[in-house]
């Protein structure tokens, strides 16, 4: 596949940077239509929206490069070319996760609430960004045929670009975007329940997308490994168990108490 879009005055317009703009501008409209709809103070949202972007991605690319350091030791510029693709999505989420922990904490907003709101824009945006490893050829699984992945009913033209060098590869960046894709829509009727407690919204991403990542993973050529495991899936055990532990917290509780869909307790309006 070729990563650039289109070439403007000599410069080039990559598929990764665009998809990178489409899943922000749509997380924004989502978060925003949330934030309207409890009548909290968009302000607040929108600085947090920002700074978790800013270091979320600087996060996802620090957590990369890391990983990959014998690659950029002795070319440190290439570190900063983030649209030739290399941001780790793990590295994403724990910047993120500590920069809106950080920033509600200081106005004393209810955090968990607050990354409930965000967490299906997230997802929505791993399903799209995940199209950028498409166009850069990368994140794709192993080798494979052609008849095994017609035999999966994968759509023709992610076919034609799963073959890199005479060689078909498992397009695993496919299957987790569909994956991301359907989790979106569990979290938004789950959101949309009046029962359902402040998170439980961000539990239930962190269990389905660990368990999709860890076994995605394992078909994965290009894993950052850590002690000679996969680094992907051991933070997907770590996130699920995190996951877990919410959805369990909120168990015990009464049917009435710590309700997302429940202003009761916002103190994020100014």
């Amino acid at each position: 596949m070729n990563p650039v879009m289109i070439k403007l005055f000599g410069i080039e317009i990559r598929w990764y940077s665009v998809l990178l703009l489409v899943s922000v501008l749509l997380s924004v409209y989502i978060i925003k239509k949330e934030t309207r709809r409890f009548n909290m103070n968009w302000d607040f949202m929108f600085n947090l929206i920002f700074w978790t972007i800013i270091f979320g991605i600087l996060g996802a690319r620090v957590y990369y490069v890391a990983f990959n350091w014998n690659e950029y030791a002795n070319n440190l510029i290439d570190i900063f070319k983030v649209w030739e693709g290399g941001l780790a999505i793990h590295g994403g989420i724990i910047a993120g996760a500590i920069t809106a922990f950080i920033y509600c904490k200081r106005v004393k907003a209810n955090t968990l609430k607050v990354i409930d709101m965000a967490v299906p824009a997230l997802i929505l945006s791993q399903a799209i960004g995940r199209w950028g490893n498409f166009f850069n050829s990368e994140a794709h699984g192993m080798a494979t045929s052609l008849a095994k992945l017609k035999s999966l009913h994968i759509p023709n033209f992610v076919i034609d670009g799963m073959y890199i060098n005479g060689v078909y590869y498992q397009p695993t960046f496919f299957y987790e975007s569909i994956w991301c894709f359907i989790g979106f829509i569990i979290l938004l009727v789950i959101r949309r329940n009046k029962y359902t407690k402040i998170g439980t919204l961000t539990g239930t991403y962190l269990i389905w997308y660990s368990v999709g990542r860890f076994f995605i993973e394992h078909l994965r050529t290009d894993s950052l490994m850590l002690a000679g495991f996969r680094a992907a899936q051991i933070v997907s055990i770590i996130l699920f168990v995190i996951g877990v532990v919410l959805i369990i917290r909120n168990k015990k509780q009464g049917k009435f108490e710590n309700l997302y869909n429940s202003d009761k307790d916002n103190n994020i309006r100014f």
